[in-house]
């Protein structure tokens, strides 16, 4: 059975990513195709390599991060997976934070959305809302 090897069209269409992310992972030395001419070949190391990249990128990682990460999943052994087990745990922490700050930004633009609705059934009633449209300073700037 052969090996697996995608040209770099392939790998972009596999991947679902640009020309210009791939060559970028190459120029920042993620990615090491085999080269034969002008030709990039991909066999399973970089193949594997890339399903890591994206899914790092998925999980919020900075690209140095992921480098890390590969020079780990690499090395394979107990020291390296602690060392990425303390890495993801980091990063966990780091999307619980977004996701604190996601929830309280759909809090208030849900709030500010429909105090908007009633602003308007107001003003569709034919009532005057004056001032009430403004954003209220005592509450913007807390």
């Amino acid at each position: 059975m052969s090996e697996i090897r995608l040209s770099f069209k392939e790998m972009c269409e596999r991947f679902d990513v640009t020309p210009r992310t791939l060559r970028y992972y190459e120029y920042i030395e993620l990615l090491q195709p085999e080269r034969e001419g002008r030709a990039r070949f991909y066999g399973p190391r970089e193949i594997e390599r890339m399903i890591l990249i994206l899914r790092g990128r998925k999980w919020g990682f900075q690209l140095e991060g992921i480098r890390q990460w590969l020079l780990i999943y690499e090395k394979d052994g107990y020291h390296a997976r602690k060392a990425w087990v303390k890495s993801a745990n980091n990063q966990l922490e780091v999307l619980r934070a977004q996701l604190d700050e996601l929830k309280d930004a759909i809090e208030t633009l849900e709030l500010s959305r429909d105090n908007t609705v009633k602003l308007i059934e107001t003003e569709e009633q034919g009532g005057d809302i004056g001032d009430e449209w403004r954003p209220k300073l005592e509450v913007e700037l807390k």
